[in-house]
């Protein structure tokens, strides 16, 4: 595609936003042609296309270029305009710090071509998760961002606070990145439910535009993404999943069994050793947080320290920013991760990614492998590495699926009645809402669709009415007028919505206070802390620790100078067992 090729489609953007591509870009990719000429507000838009086509940047030009227009005009207020919806905390964290390069950029642009006029406002981006300071988000309700940034448990909090619901109000355009994440799971029912609150929120019509790399069937996803409502269609951008990509499956000289042996593991250490050796970085895969600290360990003493960590959900978020940087930066040579790397963060240049143990889907694998290679033009390269006979089976099975170019059906979770429960509450904390009002605005979200106006009016009994325990009645949140069909908060409801939100497990963790300095550096679960005892040594983050007291919600530790660990993150005491 030359730029004569590409002229119409470049034409509609803004002369600085146009500047700022060509002066970065070689060319457009063709999805982001698509859907630059199908992106509008009549159309909702799912863009379906492999990792690396510059999908992200499709979908925030458009949104940037009509902020930069309003902006030109003077009719820039401080107002939220475009909500991003991130699976991953880290995705959000990385998103808003790519989005600071083209807004800045197209902010100088502006002010050059503006020279006889005043400057116009600065396009401000901001990022609202749980890692979000107290400052930041007072600052946030002070002076709203143009583009906010979050993920679906903090849309949640935000549809369910009162400034929060004011700060969304002004919303135009909401993007769902990695959907196909959520699809299948009461996750995704959830954020179905809050796209829908935040439907009725809004001024104007919502655009919805879902992003994701590998999904199937598209159908489906589109489904999901719009709801029941047929104001607008939903135009599919699908590029498909195919590319060419570079993969194999390492097996160890042993034979597999149902486990793997002590023998097989000093194989797998030794090929992995010799695979980062050959590239600059690589990335390892694995699918739990226990294995991710064994597996660092064991390669930081073949290959260093200094040249490989961890990253997972129960490290620091300093440490897993750190991580992040400094495998960015080329300061690593590996990285040992769970799911916390999998979606589209921005990681650097990744040479290969190695998958230990069956990733338990073809989509998962893809995303994986998809962080190698991650630039048009590039080829994904990655290495399966099965732990047992039925590993093997399911690693073959895989490979010829990407082969067929075949992927998982996704289904759309079927009305789950807990997290309906949660969004009514959050709902009506707000003030009085008619039933049928209501009914009518959750069953707009697909999971709900064909929900029986029986099961809805069950739920909101339930609700009102609460349950006995022996110490009385309790859990009813809403008041119910059966006869007028009007639902409304009892006092305390909105706390309960806020501080009960969710559906990723609950589990009570520890903090862990590295002394003297007073830092926290990561969190282990209760019952690791509970059994713990003065004096333990276990490792965290590739480092060991040692327990100096354990209080409540705390373990306060020390560098353990050196010592062996007893434990490994997360598991019981390990001593005398043969270690992977």
């Amino acid at each position: 595609m030359d730029r004569a090729d590409q002229g119409e489609t470049m034409f509609q953007f803004h002369v600085a936003v146009r500047q700022w591509f060509y002066d970065n870009f070689d060319q457009p990719t063709p999805t982001q042609v698509d859907a630059w000429q199908g992106i509008s507000g009549d159309n909702h838009a799912l863009i379906a296309a492999p990792t690396g086509s510059g999908k992200t940047l499709a979908a925030f030009l458009t949104a940037i270029d009509g902020l930069v227009k309003r902006a030109e005009a003077g009719e820039l207020d401080n107002e939220v305009k475009v909500v991003y919806v991130s699976p991953l905390k880290a995705l959000s964290n990385d998103i808003n710090r790519n989005l600071q390069h083209p807004l800045s950029g197209i902010h100088q642009y502006l002010q050059q071509f503006g020279e006889d006029t005043d400057a116009p406002a600065l396009i401000r981006a901001a990022v609202r998760t749980g890692d979000t300071s107290q400052s930041e988000r007072a600052k946030m309700v002070r002076t709203p961002p143009h583009i906010l940034v979050t993920t679906p448990e903090s849309l949640y909090i935000l549809l369910t606070s009162e400034s929060g619901r004011n700060m969304l109000a002004s919303a135009e355009t909401v993007i769902v990145d990695e959907i196909h994440a959520l699809v299948a799971s009461q996750r995704g029912a959830h954020l179905a439910l809050s796209l829908e609150r935040l439907q009725v929120l809004c001024a104007c019509s919502l655009t919805r535009i879902g992003l994701s790399a590998t999904q199937e069937p598209v159908s489906t996803v589109a489904k999901f993404l719009i709801g029941s409502s047929q104001e607008k269609k939903c135009l599919i951008i699908n590029s498909g999943h195919h590319r060419e990509r570079d993969l194999q499956i390492n097996l160890p000289g042993l034979p597999l069994s149902a486990v793997m042996s002590a023998d097989g593991w000093s194989e797998i250490y030794s090929d992995l050793e010799s695979l980062i050796e050959a590239h600059t970085t690589t990335l390892i895969f694995v699918n739990t947080r226990r294995l991710a600290e064994r597996l660092a360990k064991a390669l930081a003493e073949r290959i260093g320290d200094e040249h490989v960590t961890s990253h997972h959900g129960s490290l620091a978020k300093e440490h897993r920013f750190s991580a992040e940087q400094r495998l960015k930066g080329g300061a690593f040579k590996a990285l040992v991760a769970t799911a916390s790397l999998e979606l589209g963060i921005d990681i650097g240049n990744v040479d290969l990614v190695c998958q230990i143990g069956s990733p338990r889907a073809v989509s998962v694998f893809l995303q994986r492998v998809g962080r190698s290679g991650h630039g048009i033009g590039q080829t994904p390269k990655g290495r399966l590495f099965p732990l047992s006979r039925d590993d093997l089976t399911e690693c073959v099975a895989l490979l010829d699926a990407i082969t067929l170019g075949t992927l998982d059906q996704l289904f759309i979770y079927p009305q789950p009645l807990d997290v309906l429960a949660q969004q009514i509450v959050a709902e009506v904390s707000g003030g009085e809402k008619s039933l049928d009002e209501l009914f009518e605005q959750f069953t707009g979200a697909a999971p709900y669709s064909e929900l029986p106006r029986e099961k809805f009016d069950e739920v909101i009994s339930m609700l009102a009415d609460g349950f006995s325990t022996r110490r009385g009645r309790r859990s009813a949140y809403l008041h119910l007028d059966a006869v007028n069909g009007l639902i409304r908060p009892r006092k305390g409801a909105r706390l309960t919505a806020i501080t009960n939100g969710g559906t990723i497990p609950d589990q009570f963790d520890y903090d862990v206070i590295l002394q003297p300095e007073g830092l926290k550096i990561g969190t282990l679960n209760e019952d690791f802390s509970f059994e713990s005892l003065a004096g333990d040594v276990f490792q965290l983050g590739n480092i060991s620790y040692q327990i100096l007291r354990v209080e409540l919600g705390k373990v306060f530790v020390c560098d353990a100078r050196g010592n062996l660990p007893a434990f490994l993150f997360g598991s019981g005491k390990l001593r005398g067992e043969q270690t992977p």
